[in-house]
Parts: structure tokens; sequence; C-alpha cells
């Protein structure tokens, strides 16, 4: 008798994210593993503000749709963030040798199914913001 394998079914959604600009965008699948609150000096660095609500995701389930060439790449020593070159607006960071994807939630253009669950590297926060809600 042969082995039979059910799969569920998969009704996963797909959100579409862009830069400020629109010059470039993205669909990634709504499946993030974990999202968060940064607040490394990288992350405050990185966006301008006291932290950076980011989601996490394998980096197969992101691709840029368009203006791919408009894309400029920083590194930093194990990762690197992407940005949009005309309007600077950063995008995403690629971490694990590549194998993950950090999305910036605020260039999301749809509601992820995913709510930061956590604040995380609080030890670096801003002296001047205060974190005010429930989250650990």
């Amino acid at each position: 008798m042969p082995v039979v394998t059910l799969q569920e079914p998969t009704n996963t959604r797909t959100l579409g994210g862009s830069c400020q600009c629109g010059a470039v965008t993205y669909k990634v699948t709504d499946e993030f593993i974990f999202a968060v609150n940064c607040h490394c000096s990288i992350c405050r660095r990185a966006t301008g503000a006291a932290f950076k609500p980011l989601a996490g995701i394998e980096r197969v389930k992101l691709r840029i749709t368009s203006g791919e060439d408009k894309i400029q790449i920083v590194d930093g020593n194990s990762w690197h963030d992407e940005r949009c070159k005309l309007c600077g607006s950063f995008l995403f960071a690629v971490v694990r040798d590549g194998a993950f994807a950090h999305i910036a939630m605020g260039t999301l253009v749809d509601d992820p199914n995913i709510r930061p669950s956590a604040h995380i590297f609080v030890g670096s926060k801003a002296p001047w913001f205060t974190i005010t809600d429930d989250l650990p």
C-alpha cells in the first residue's frame, strides 16, 4: 500500500511593501516568525527613530517586484541593509548569512497578521525615549 502524506492547504496571504517614493516595491508572504521593536543603536541609526519595528522571515519568502536596480546595499559585518537609492527608505536587513530578512514593518503596505511581541536591546535604548506599552 502506498504511503500518503496529507498536507494542510495553505491560504497564505502575500503582503505588499514599498519605499517612501514607490520606486522599490516588494512582496512577502505573511508567515513571519517573529516581530519585535529593536532599540539597538544600529537600528536606531538606520531608521532615525527611537526603535525599529521589524518582522523576521526566511529570505526566500521575500521578493522585489519593482525597482531592484534602485536598491542600495549598506554592508555590516554579518548582515546588510537594503534601502531605496532615490528616497533613502530603509526596507529590510538581510541577516544570518543571507537566510533571513528583517522587514521594516513601516514599509508594509498591507497589514500583517503578526504584531511586535517584545522590545529588544533595551539596554541600548535612546535615553530620551520612554517605553509606555506592556510588551516585555
